[in-house]
């Protein structure tokens, strides 16, 4: 294997299959990035068995092709090596086998490679029937839902996104059992299968971070126990998590006895000075009352101090309510609207918060309060 590649589209590539490198070393190969050289283009492959990423550098002006071959490079040392590199091109080349060696005009590196069949045969296939969205919407979407998933391992459904796929419409939920993070999205096209699995959180995030460019689209291939996303010049496969997620439509109320409506930003920072106070970093309880058209919002601790602060919001009715929450999660909730205005409905003091963008229902986060009594 023989290569000359420029530098800055060998490191690009390398960055997007790193997120996958194995760091638990129980397969010496999956430490590792596989390089796969044809007269096509180079492939690049890692993978850590829960996710695995793929990206094809097809043949061009910036990469010379002399000898196909295919090799392992451990992950860290060929990324810290082309990242350091000043040259504007690397040449790369295999010898016996093994013997790795990257270089410049005025750097070598030789490296111990890893031989090619001790890689795991890992299919990335696509199936017949992809779902197909807009990459902005799909990054929107996850990062609007996915904050909310558990981190807590003892329900492993808890820590995934639910995807729901019927006809044309797409659900995402996304709980950790003390809040609801729900985005409803419309498809272009009908999909010929009902779709509900549950993706690991914390892998449809990476996937995420690699939709640079809004405009292009995005393709989900869904299988018994896998998904495959097709984005660029990227494949992204991950595992699907058994289990049965939650029926969360039971927890929307479908009726209020209070709906205020505030500008976001406004509350955001209101809460965001009265959490400064709290005791507790973790649940950061905060009380909200409303007397007419005044929000009041307060928090206090016996070693710390208390605080209290006011602002303007509008009501639907003339009912008025007390009622205490995390300051964290309703941050992290408001954080995600692109609206200026949003609309807060609530059902008691002790049922649940539902937030959601004025005049739109199709992103709504649910928050349980906190009895503070």
């Amino acid at each position: 294997m023989k290569i000359k590649i420029k530098k800055d589209l060998l490191l690009e590539n390398l960055n997007k299959v790193a997120k996958a490198i194995s760091t638990k070393n129980l397969v010496p190969a999956l430490a590792g990035i596989k390089f796969d050289l044809t007269s096509e283009g180079l492939t690049l492959t890692a993978s850590d068995n829960d996710i695995t990423i793929r990206t094809f550098i097809k043949t061009t002006d910036d990469m010379t092709i002399e000898e196909e071959g295919s090799i392992i490079i451990t992950g860290r040392y060929i990324l810290d090596i082309v990242r350091k590199l000043p040259d504007k091109m690397i040449n790369l080349e295999v010898f016996d086998e093994l013997k790795v060696i990257i270089s410049t005009e005025n750097s070598e590196y030789n490296l111990n490679g890893i031989n090619k069949s001790e890689y795991p045969n890992i299919k990335l296939e696509e199936s017949k029937t992809a779902i197909k969205l807009n990459a902005k919407v799909f990054k929107d979407l996850i990062n609007q839902t996915a904050f909310a998933a558990a981190t807590d391992e003892t329900r492993p459904e808890l820590t995934g996104l639910n995807f729901k796929i019927v006809g044309d419409i797409l659900e995402c939920n996304s709980t950790d059992s003390y809040r609801l993070a729900r985005k409803v999205l419309k498809l272009e096209t009908m999909s010929d299968t009902d779709y509900n699995i549950v993706i690991p959180s914390k892998n449809i995030v990476e996937i995420a971070k690699l939709l640079t460019d809004d405009e292009q689209e995005i393709e989900l291939h869904i299988f018994n126990n896998k998904i495959l996303f097709k984005y660029d010049n990227v494949l992204f496969q991950s595992r699907l998590i058994n289990g049965n997620f939650p029926n969360t439509t039971n927890l929307l109320p479908t009726d209020s006895i209070l709906k205020i409506t505030v500008n976001v930003n406004d509350l955001y920072n209101v809460i965001d000075r009265v959490s400064i106070l709290t005791s507790d970093k973790e649940k950061n309880v905060v009380t909200l009352e409303t007397n007419g058209n005044i929000l009041t919002m307060k928090s206090s601790s016996a070693e710390i101090g208390r605080v209290e602060e006011k602002m303007t919001i509008q009501k639907d009715r003339e009912e008025d309510i007390t009622i205490s929450f995390s300051a964290r999660y309703v941050m992290e909730a408001l954080k995600v609207f692109s609206e200026e205005e949003c609309e807060i409905s609530f059902v008691g003091e002790v049922n649940p918060i539902i937030f959601k963008e004025k005049d739109k229902d199709n992103l709504i986060q649910l928050i349980l309060p906190i009895r503070t009594y």
